[in-house]
C-alpha cells in the first residue's frame, strides 16, 4: 500500500466476531475459505469475490511483493466496479 501512498501501518486483522450484531448491507468474501467459513449476516447481500490469497506466494521477495500487489490492484478494480453499480446520487 505504500507504493501508492496509503499507511496501514496502524491497521490490523480483525476477526468477523468483532462485527457480531451490526448491519450490513453487503458482505463480500474474498478468499474461497473466507466464504464458506463467514457467518450470515442477516438483512446483507452476501457476494463472493475469489480472489488468490497472496499470504500464500512463493519465490523472491520482489515475486511476493507483486502477487500482493496483483490482489491490492484487483480489489481497487472490483471495488471501484461495485461502487460505481451501487452508487446514488441525491437530487435537489
Amino acid at each position: 500500500m505504500r507504493q501508492i501512498g496509503i499507511d496501514v501501518s496502524a491497521h490490523r486483522s480483525k476477526s468477523v466476531s468483532e462485527f457480531e450484531g451490526r448491519r450490513f448491507d453487503t458482505v463480500i468474501t474474498v478468499c474461497d475459505s473466507a466464504a464458506e467459513l463467514c457467518p450470515t449476516f442477516p438483512g446483507a447481500r452476501r457476494l463472493h469475490w475469489s480472489i488468490r490469497d497472496p499470504g500464500n506466494a512463493t519465490g523472491s521477495h520482489e515475486e511476493q511483493l507483486a502477487a500482493f500487489c496483483r490482489v491490492r490492484d484487483e480489489l481497487t478494480f472490483r471495488l471501484r466496479q461495485f461502487l460505481a453499480a451501487h452508487s446514488t446520487t441525491e437530487k435537489p
